[in-house]
């Protein structure tokens, strides 16, 4: 087994890394005060990672991306992590699932485009009474000759203020089974302006300060066959593939913006003195710093493990939920200490500290509850035993 990296992947965590440092830090203070992304600041940085020739990095070269595998990805998105979400959302990775998109038409209106950065896209899945109860939906489309019309709303859509397009999923139809009636789901694409359809500023949250959330309400919105992604009611398929993409995400988010936070903690140690010595020769700091250090390795290499399953064609289900329940645990953990570490300077925003153990907080949330990864991985295990 050979667990280094190749020299290609070693200049692709060196250049995005750079990127971040060169690109992304300067702006961080100003957008965490406003809670904005200027519209210049956000394009300038699609521009430089269109001319770095990372954008659309996560689709195949076929179609106009880069062509990185699963672990190549991964480590790419790790890296993007250390900086702000509100401003790396800028250096683009459209929605895989637009590899569903089965026709010419689809293809040339919303997969291309969003390709080469000219259309930007959104997902949209979250309502307020269905969150990790996806079949809970109640946004519903029904037919009215050759169209659908969708009434209902989604909330939590991340960078929907961005976007151009919208991945929305719907429920078309109700199925009886023993255990109940069980909904059926279909993807849809609706663009921004479709009469009936309309975004609106969402909630104010404290985690990730410009990366705002938007609510789409639809009102006898009308919607052809084609705007449908993938197969009618086959909406679970579309979303599996998303999920595995997703979830492996913010795995290699919190890796990375955990090292980056160990980085301050363990520079603050070193340098802090208390008791006439640096506070990290104290062992209750030096052990801390220990703990941390593991826990993120440990998150990191079950990160990058669960990739390599994706890219040898493996099951990964389960690795990929203990990936994301466990790297988003571990950056809780680690911010959580270099603020205590920081003492009262780490509450205060002279530090990104506060910033960080904020930012934190969401990553056990979205993309899967902690619980639901809990859940997948125990279904995993039991079910081959008749459990």
């Amino acid at each position: 087994m050979n667990f280094g990296l190749s020299e290609e992947q070693e200049m692709i965590v060196s250049t995005v890394r750079s990127f971040v440092e060169k690109e992304i830090y300067p702006h961080e203070a100003e957008v965490e005060r406003t809670g904005q992304v200027p519209h210049e600041l956000g394009e300038a940085i699609k521009q430089k990672t269109i001319d770095l020739g990372f954008y659309a990095c996560n689709f195949p070269e076929e179609v106009g991306g880069a062509g990185l595998s699963h672990v190549d990805f991964t480590l790419v998105e790790r890296e993007l992590g250390r900086g702000s979400m509100a401003l790396t959302h800028f250096f683009g990775r459209p929605q895989n699932i637009l590899m569903a998109c089965n026709d010419e038409q689809q293809r040339e209106r919303y997969l291309l485009p969003a390709v080469r950065g000219e259309r930007m896209d959104a997902l949209a899945m979250t309502e307020p009474d269905a969150g990790s109860d996806v079949r809970g939906m109640k946004c519903s489309a029904v037919r009215d000759g050759g169209d659908w019309v969708v009434n209902g709303s989604k909330h939590f859509i991340s960078g929907a203020e961005h976007a151009d397009f919208f991945i929305v999923f719907i429920a078309t139809g109700v199925d009886e089974t023993p255990k109940g009636p069980k909904k059926r789901i279909t993807t849809f694409l609706v663009d921004r302006g479709t009469p009936g359809f309309e975004v609106r500023d969402g909630y104010n949250s404290v985690s990730h300060k410009g990366y705002k959330n938007c609510i789409l309400y639809f009102d006898n919105c009308r919607l052809p066959d084609a705007q449908v992604l993938g197969e009618v009611d086959g909406g679970f398929a579309v979303m599996n593939e998303w999920l595995y993409a997703t979830r492996l995400t913010v795995a290699a988010f919190s890796v990375g913006r955990a090292r980056r936070c160990f980085d301050y903690a363990l520079n603050y140690a070193a340098e802090r003195k208390q008791f006439g010595q640096q506070i990290g020769k104290f062992q209750g700091v030096s052990f801390q710093i220990a703990d941390m250090i593991t826990e993120i390795d440990a998150a990191d290499w079950l990160t990058l493990a669960a990739a390599w399953r994706l890219d040898k064609n493996l099951p990964a289900n389960r690795e990929i939920a203990s990936a994301k329940v466990y790297a988003s645990e571990c950056l809780a953990k680690v911010t959580d200490t270099t603020l205590q570490i920081f003492g009262g300077m780490g509450l205060m925003d002279d530090f990104p500290i506060e910033r960080f153990w904020r930012d934190a907080r969401v990553e056990r949330i979205w993309d899967g509850t902690s619980e639901i990864q809990r859940h997948i991985i125990s279904r995993d295990l039991l079910r081959p035993l008749g459990a």
